[in-house]
């Protein structure tokens, strides 16, 4: 009796696995995958956006504008809006995102028409997602235990820039264009949504530890 698994939303197949070690492209799970995820966290950015501008203006016109989805003063958007952590970079940190997740959408779509991308690109767009969970976990940290208040917009994006991050790494890793060992590979084929689904339930375990009830008071 042959024994019939279910392959992972990364996995490349047919035409899309790389036949000479230097291109590979995505199934077309693995491309919608990118495509909702960049949508998510490109709208995420861009309602902050707005918010933000809109703060600004209320702001010089000596009013004060509250966010839609600051509900309490832990869910307080315009508090996390407002902090210096906000503008890392010298503008607001959504505004990078407009961009970013716009490439992601990009290379999601590109996939869907069977497009093939050699290895260093890979490896950049790899790169790209890595910076982008670095920064959001420093986000989320600051957010916990400096700037005591949660962005639910901005917990959109953490969730669509981790989910990105681990299956663009799950398809190079099974690719082969990082190295690993086999097991590893046969483990990514059909699991690698654990990553992701442990990622974000690690953060939503630290949110509830250091908030609990008071997120719904």
């Amino acid at each position: 009796m042959s024994k019939t698994t279910v392959n992972d939303v990364s996995a490349v197949s047919g035409p899309d696995r790389p036949a000479d070690g230097r291109t590979a492209g995505g199934s077309r799970a693995f491309a919608l995958l990118l495509v909702i995820t960049g949508a998510a966290g490109l709208l995420a950015a861009w309602v902050i956006t707005l918010d933000k501008f809109k703060i600004l203006e209320y702001k010089v016109a000596g009013k004060t504008f509250t966010p839609g989805c600051s509900v309490n003063p832990v869910v307080s958007c315009g508090s996390v809006m407002e902090s210096k952590q906000a503008a890392v970079f010298g503008f607001p940190n959504p505004m990078l995102g407009l961009v970013c997740y716009g490439i992601v959408i990009c290379v999601g779509m590109s996939l869907l028409t069977r497009a093939r991308f050699p290895r260093w690109y890979w490896l950049t767009f790899d790169f790209g997602t890595l910076f982008g969970v670095c920064f959001v976990t420093w986000l989320q940290f600051e957010s916990l235990y400096r700037i005591n208040a949660l962005c639910l917009w901005c917990s959109l994006a953490w969730v669509a820039t981790i989910t990105m991050f681990w299956y663009v790494t799950s398809s190079n890793i099974r690719n082969g264009f990082l190295p690993a060992p086999r097991w590893l590979r046969s483990f990514l084929g059909e699991f690698t949504w654990v990553l992701p689904l442990t990622h974000c339930g690690i953060i939503a375990m630290l949110i509830l530890t250091r908030w609990g009830s008071a997120l719904w008071a």
